[in-house]
């Protein structure tokens, strides 16, 4: 079975979203559209030498990282504002074009930070809990269809863009060798989907 070129629904998305720093609908269409077409030129490519597809090779915390900074690096292209923090792991990942020198800044309050998840829900794991605009891309990947050359491309089913703040958080213990992370907890998750961008 060839690979599928995977494509935006623009009818999954919601007119009504608050979107900040001059963000448009748009701006997410094209930014996932690039990602579908990254994994399909890469698919085909890695299945016409019959080997597994980018999906089947990344483990999840790579597949989401590699999500986040394409993301992040397509939105900046389109949007009209929001350009990369250029500060190695700075916060937030978009920030304002010419708010901060030379575009870097460690820790920002003008941007939006990008987050991928597989978790349904959206929740997904911080470095710190923090007030900012937080914008959560929800995928899917099948790994269970057999065989593998018949399994479905990765997909968005939902995107999801809110202001949160510091209490909108829950702080997760890992123990003395462990990174403290946070979370968004029940009501901070429901804050985050109410302003939901795209539903697939």
């Amino acid at each position: 079975m060839p690979i599928i070129r995977n494509q935006v629904d623009p009818s999954k998305f919601n007119g009504d979203a608050a979107l900040p720093y001059e963000l448009r609908l748009q701006d997410f269409s094209i930014a996932m559209q690039d990602i579908y077409d990254f994994f399909y030129d890469v698919n085909t490519h890695l299945t016409g030498k019959h080997l597994q597809r980018l999906d089947d090779m990344l483990r999840p915390a790579i597949m989401s990282g590699l999500l986040s900074d394409m993301l992040t690096a397509s939105l900046a292209k389109h949007s009209r504002a929001l350009t990369e923090n250029r500060y190695h792991n700075g916060h937030p990942d978009l920030i304002v074009g010419g708010v901060y020198p030379h575009d870097e800044v460690k820790s920002g309050t003008q941007g939006v930070e990008i987050k991928t998840t597989r978790n349904k829900s959206g929740a997904v794991d911080t470095h710190g809990a923090r007030e900012q605009w937080m914008c959560v891309f929800v995928y899917e990947v099948d790994t269970n269809t057999e065989p593998a050359i018949n399994r479905a491309p990765m997909a968005f089913s939902a995107v999801y863009l809110s202001q949160v703040t510091v209490d909108d958080f829950r702080k997760n213990s890992r123990g003395e060798l462990g990174t403290r992370t946070a979370t968004l907890h029940k009501e901070g998750v429901a804050k985050l989907r109410q302003n939901w961008i795209y539903r697939g």
